[in-house]
């Protein structure tokens, strides 16, 4: 199986992890989450941690042809549409899309004038769709359960699984959020166990298990199926969802939630400006 080289880019102020993967015999090459700076108390954003990915793909010449959005992210905005500009490459996200714009577009109150059809993106994947970089065969499998919405990437032997999976020490993704749901988690994972076992895992969050210094970011399926601390070989779907729901329980909202949401589900751009030309986020207030 082809491997693709990938660089991996932390954004501390929300533990996510951006990336880049690239065929090295024709450096062309996918991004996917990238993060656009957002500070909450002000209302201000910055491009200053995605300029480092940028630079760095310009560096390497590499041709970018897909940016990637594993899922409707809501602890961080996306910055896809800047990178797009400044490297271009087409904007996917899943079909299921359409769900999720559904649903927080009638929460937000969007109104007729923001689309629910996905066509701020330039490509809505299908299950099991193929597609290349480069060279590299690709493969979009969808695995819904944290979001309805939420693909992994399988670039030759590199799984890119968004929030499904974390670190095995730190075990699996919420599936509080609306259109979540833990049973489609726990089949959505098996499909991934399903997976090559040497495939290269690579995670869109870390929060350092207890006990471990270091951020992570990779593994592989046979060392999530031996040792993930909530789903390894041996824990049934009953079990699973068991434990899911009660830690669920116990969780806090993502402290970006609103702003990355109703910016996420608009393709990483913000809503239209009012008349003065000023962009504007809602919050829902005792709705969540």
């Amino acid at each position: 199986m082809s491997a693709p080289e990938v660089e991996a880019f932390f954004h501390h102020a929300s533990s996510t992890f951006s990336y880049i993967a690239w065929d090295p015999a024709t450096r062309e090459a996918a991004v996917i989450d990238p993060v656009l700076d957002y500070e909450a108390a002000s209302g201000r954003s910055d491009h200053q941690s995605v300029d480092q990915l940028i630079a760095f793909a310009k560096n390497r010449e590499l041709t970018v042809t897909w940016v990637l959005e594993t899922h409707v992210h809501a602890d961080h905005l996306s910055a896809a549409p800047y990178v797009r500009s400044q490297l271009g490459g087409k904007l996917a996200i899943g079909e299921h899309i359409r769900d999720v714009q559904d649903t927080f577009g009638t929460l937000f109150n969007a109104g007729d004038g923001f689309a629910r059809d996905g066509s701020q993106f330039d490509h809505l994947f299908t299950d099991g769709e193929r597609y290349q970089v480069g060279h590299i065969a690709a493969t979009a499998l969808h695995t819904p359960g944290h979001t309805p919405a939420c693909m992994t990437h399988v670039i030759g032997d590199a799984a890119f699984v968004g929030d499904t999976l974390f670190m095995p020490d730190y075990g699996t993704a919420r599936c509080d959020f609306p259109g979540g749901d833990a049973a489609t988690l726990y089949r959505s994972i098996r499909r991934i166990f399903a997976l090559p076992s040497a495939t290269r895992v690579f995670l869109c969050h870390d929060y350092k298990a207890p006990g471990r210094d270091e951020y992570a970011h990779e593994t592989t399926v046979a060392a999530e199926r031996e040792r993930n601390i909530h789903i390894h070989d041996g824990i049934d779907e009953a079990g699973f969802v068991a434990m899911r729901n009660r830690r669920d329980a116990t969780l806090k909202l993502p402290q970006l939630l609103l702003p990355a949401v109703q910016v996420n589900m608009r393709a990483g751009h913000f809503p239209p400006a009012e008349d003065n030309g000023t962009h504007y986020l809602k919050i829902p207030l005792d709705v969540l």
